[in-house]
């Protein structure tokens, strides 16, 4: 199962720039990762600086 983010995102983009498969974007309230694409490497969840970034 994909990678999840969840409402406590800050929109910092850490997140972002180190999915190798560019599955993460800005949505509307914070940033969102696209199931489809997302790998499930975790390189998302260790880099985001509050922790909003889970196994869904």
């Amino acid at each position: 199962m994909a990678y999840v983010i969840g409402d406590s995102c800050i929109s910092c983009g850490a997140c972002a720039a180190q999915c190798p498969v560019n599955a993460i974007s800005e949505g509307e309230s914070h940033f969102e990762i696209d199931e489809n694409t997302c790998i499930n490497c975790g390189s998302c969840a260790g880099t985001c600086p509050v922790g909003a970034i889970t196994e869904g």
